[in-house]
């Protein structure tokens, strides 16, 4: 029922216009989500660390889904062997494919994945970084980004030697009042941790007026927080600093990477 009420709102109420126009139908999939960022020069690639991200506004994957409102990584639910499969399936066939009808794709290469219990499944490919997950991939790169995108230009990727912090990261969003619908602008925000080595803030939606910082997006900004003891650690590190933030309307999820260690 809720599929037909879905397809009546787009072609006969036409909600989103013209671009309710056509739907495509697919496999419904269940399962953990997860990341995989791969590097490539058009030969070689790379994968960073493995994350998840949170698109549901709401705790418990509650409510619409948003852009994402937290993240972290490593993600358990990809075990060194469903990563393996992964690479072996989804990654290496992809690249494969692409030299084989001639593209010279050079750059980042976003796996969005679904856990089914038959394997990994693609769920969506982007040529870019996620939001939120390189707000905690990215602190989590032990090497030079700056060198791997030169080795990536110069084609020269397989001859780079590239770390991954032994770490855990956790990065929560926090989004203005009324995001993903409609939200107000313009509210003062207070009490922004100073970045350290373990903890940094990730400006989104803000702007600054009159030596004020602003409020000016949906999602405001992301608290992502370090630790080398463990995911919860992390993750407990992270709200603490969220604690420390104001602005009016301001939201978040306060269940962010907390099914990952408590299974």
């Amino acid at each position: 029922n809720s599929a037909r009420e879905a397809v009546d709102a787009l072609m006969r109420q036409k909600i989103f216009a013209a671009a309710g126009s056509k739907v495509v139908i697919e496999e419904f999939m269940t399962g953990e989500e997860v990341s995989i960022f791969a590097i490539t020069d058009g030969r070689d690639y790379l994968t960073l660390t493995p994350a998840q991200d949170f698109k549901r506004a709401l705790d418990g994957d509650r409510g619409k889904n948003t852009g994402g409102m937290g993240s972290y990584a490593p993600t358990p639910f990809l075990t060194p062997q469903l990563r393996e499969v992964a690479l072996r399936t989804i990654v290496e066939p992809t690249f494969a494919a692409l030299q084989s009808e001639g593209i010279d794709y050079r750059g980042v290469l976003y796996f969005g994945l679904m856990l089914t219990s038959g394997g990994p499944k693609v769920i969506e490919f982007n040529c870019r970084f996620g939001d939120p997950e390189t707000q905690v991939v990215l602190p989590l790169l032990g090497s030079d980004l700056l060198e791997i995108l030169q080795a990536v230009h110069n084609r020269t990727l397989g001859k780079l030697r590239v770390e991954l912090k032994p770490a855990y990261a956790a990065a929560v969003v926090l989004a203005a009042g009324g995001y993903p619908d409609a939200y107000e602008k313009g509210r003062e925000i207070r009490g922004i941790p100073e970045n350290r080595d373990d903890l940094l803030v990730f400006h989104a939606g803000t702007r600054r007026e009159s030596g004020r910082l602003l409020t000016n997006g949906g999602r405001v900004m992301a608290v992502t927080a370090l630790s080398e003891a463990s995911l919860q650690a992390a993750t407990e590190k992270a709200y603490q600093a969220v604690a420390q933030i104001h602005f009016d309307g301001m939201h978040f999820r306060r269940d962010i990477a907390r099914r990952a260690w408590e299974g």
